[in-house]
């Protein structure tokens, strides 16, 4: 296929999950605003669900990123990030299954025997999976990781703790990150898959963030896994994971693009029909020079992450991108919400409005997949070798 009518086909797929968007996702935004305001969970009722997933398998809006082998679309990132972009416009909290921050990774790796056990119904939607990576006493910093994993005979022992779980009641296996030897230049670090009700894996607490999201902290007591669960190679588990959160922090980037668009059209409806002293908002300096800003840092966005895509896509080295674009996009985002909040006066403090949860998603962004400081950090590093 041709890069002219590949493009033209992304633009098609866009255009559809656009139209999703707006028929079947934003009608359902008002419930799930008023059940978030009154203390309800952040989440769609099985009810509501149901009949999205129907939607999408008659859309063909199923396994985009599974490879085709496995009966997926196989699409590039350049078109995934495009959905990411239109679905992260609303705060109705659907993807598109099978729900796959792990699929990278696993399909990078796993072996044979994991591959029809975990992969194949993971990419069919028939399992769901979490990873977990952060510690109570290193967030961000994987050289203080203290959980351990020493091998037993043919199994693995793992004794640790770990936080900041995302999605782990309903996952049937997690990837546990653990030490297996000193931690240096990438090496020293392990992948295990953990299978749910596996004995000495438990769930310590569950802990509401803000934004709606609920995140845990797991415990693991000898926690006894076969030998075959092992991910990967012994020591080598870094550069998958490190692949695995790439490729989330470009989603990150375009959920960021998407949630400003939102941002950005909200404030140009109330802009344009609200009047105060005789004057619509929209007539006022202010708010142009806020939303020229921000439709041009929107822009600035959507072809960093596209480039990156395009990196990732043919192999390349993305680390610098992907940084770039953690740390632009949520503080691009950040800044349009909170403008869009002020151009709304006391409406935009409202829970009535979606405002809110967007300032508070994107806020928790600046945090997960690595923090603005670890990120910019590691920009200047390479920077002061490599620039030109």
């Amino acid at each position: 296929m041709s890069d002219a009518a590949e493009n033209d086909e992304h633009r098609m797929l866009q255009d559809l999950v656009a139209k999703f968007v707006a028929r079947e996702l934003l009608p359902l935004e008002p419930a799930v605003l008023a059940r978030e305001a009154a203390g309800g969970k952040y989440a769609l009722t099985p009810e509501e669900e149901a009949p999205l997933l129907a939607k999408c398998r008659e859309l063909g809006l199923w396994g985009l990123d599974v490879p085709e082998a496995m009966g997926g679309a196989g699409l590039p990132a350049t078109a995934l990030l495009r959905v990411e972009e239109e679905l992260a416009r609303t705060v109705t909290p659907f993807e598109f299954p099978p729900d796959s921050p792990n699929l990278h990774m696993l399909s990078a790796v796993a072996s044979p025997w994991q591959r029809e056990r975990y992969l194949e119904p993971y990419a069919r939607g028939e399992m769901k999976s979490a990873i977990a990576i952060s510690e109570p006493g290193a967030g961000g910093d994987p050289a203080g990781m203290i959980t351990r994993a020493v091998q037993d005979g043919e199994d693995w022992v793992i004794n640790g703790r770990k936080i900041w779980v995302s999605r782990v009641p309903y996952c049937d296996f997690i990837i546990v990150m653990a030490r297996t030897g000193p931690l240096k230049r990438g090496e020293g670090m392990t992948a295990f898959i953990v299978e749910k009700g596996t004995p000495g894996f438990v769930i310590e607490r569950e802990i509401p963030m803000i934004g709606g999201r609920r995140t845990y902290e797991l415990v693991f007591e000898d926690c006894r896994i076969p030998g075959r669960n092992l991910l990967g190679e012994v020591g080598k588990g870094y550069a998958p994971m490190q692949l695995r959160l790439n490729v989330r922090r470009l989603q990150v980037g375009a959920r960021c693009v998407g949630i400003a668009r939102r941002a950005v059209s909200m404030m140009r409806d109330y802009a344009n029909q609200r009047v105060t002293f005789g004057v619509k908002l929209a007539d006022r300096q202010a708010i142009q020079w806020w939303i020229a800003d921000a439709v041009t840092r929107i822009h600035a966005c959507r072809l960093m992450v596209q480039a990156a895509a395009a990196t990732l896509d043919a192999g390349g080295d993305l680390r610098s991108e992907a940084s770039m674009i953690k740390v632009f996009g949520t503080e691009m985002a950040q800044t349009v919400v909170d403008q869009a909040m002020q151009c709304h006066g006391a409406m935009g403090m409202t829970k009535e409005l979606p405002l809110q949860l967007f300032a508070q998603q994107v806020r928790v962004m600046r945090i997960y997949e690595g923090p603005t400081e670890v990120h910019r950090m590691s920009i200047a590093r390479r920077a002061l070798k490599e620039f030109e």
